[in-house]
Formats: structure tokens, C-alpha cells, sequence
């Protein structure tokens, strides 16, 4: 199965036709770190992660995991942990996953610049939630709504085409 971005505003998935957003920079056929876009290209989809304290465990094919309080994304160009899950140090620079807003209540990794990461082209690239479509900082964002149903639809076998 493949969910296609066709537009800067909705997500293709078989007969489903789900409202989004993406990155305030728009698309990117070559991200950088910190560029606000969303990368263009064909990418596998990963782990979904969700907030236990807040939400319950979706249904979904996927597999998925417990985000607390100590996990972070590293976002430090200077890392060996580039653009992985790391548990939360001062030292290195990352993104919350355990988030003060809804956003990362739940949320599904994009495989992009992930198995073999080239530091400086980008990280933390996510399907995550969104209440009013404003631009994302690179990811793609859905309702709470659609995100539970996208999640029912895809498997881990599923890949994403940005175009």
C-alpha cells in the first residue's frame, strides 16, 4: 500500500482523502536541518508512538510504543544519534517526545535520511496531530480523527510517496 501527498493539503490512502498540512518552507527535494520543509520522495513508514497517559494504544498493524517522559529525538547534527529515538540528555540536542500540547500524542515515524542518516539533512520527520492546519515544522499533520483511521489502513509494509 502507498499513502500518497499529492498537494500541500491532502493525504491519499486507497479511497480515503484525509485534510493535512505540511512544513511552513513547503516541499524539499533537498532538506536541511531546520529548514521547516517537508522532504519529497518515497519513504517507509515506522514505529507509531503514543502518550498511554492520554490517549489509548490505536488500532493498527503497525508496531507501537509507550512514549514517556525521558524520551527524546535527536536533532544535534554533532550526534552519532542523529535523527534516532535517544533517552533525554542535556548534552545532546533534541525534540520532546513527551510533549506539554497534543501534537505527539500520537504520531508515526517516516523513514526519511533514517537507516544510514547524512547529518545536517534532516530529522524527526513525523505523521503527527494537528487541531488547525497550520504549517508544521517538516512533518505532515492530521486530525486526531483521520490519524486513528490512517492508522487502522496501514501496515508496516506501507510506504509514503511526497511529491
Amino acid at each position: 500500500m502507498i499513502i500518497t501527498l499529492k498537494n500541500k493539503d491532502t493525504l491519499i490512502v486507497d479511497d480515503f482523502r484525509f485534510k493535512c498540512c505540511i512544513g511552513k518552507g513547503g516541499f524539499a527535494k533537498d532538506k536541511y536541518e531546520g529548514d521547516n520543509s517537508t522532504p519529497i520522495g518515497k519513504f517507509e513508514i515506522g514505529t507509531l508512538f503514543w502518550r498511554p497517559d492520554r490517549v489509548n494504544k490505536p488500532k493498527t498493524k503497525l508496531s507501537c510504543k509507550k512514549i514517556n517522559k525521558k524520551m527524546g529525538w535527536c536533532t544535534d547534527i554533532r550526534s552519532n544519534y542523529y535523527n534516532k529515538e535517544i533517552k533525554i540528555n542535556k548534552k545532546i540536542i533534541h525534540e520532546k517526545l513527551y510533549r506539554k500540547d497534543y501534537k505527539y500524542n500520537y504520531f508515526i515515524l517516516l523513514k526519511y535520511n533514517y537507516k544510514k542518516p547524512v547529518k545536517g539533512k534532516g530529522s524527526a520527520i513525523f505523521i503527527h496531530l494537528t487541531e488547525n492546519y497550520k504549517g508544521t515544522a517538516g512533518c505532515i499533520a492530521l486530525s486526531k480523527k483521520d490519524f486513528l483511521i490512517l492508522a487502522k489502513l496501514i501496515d508496516n509494509k506501507t510506504l509514503i510517496k511526497i511529491s
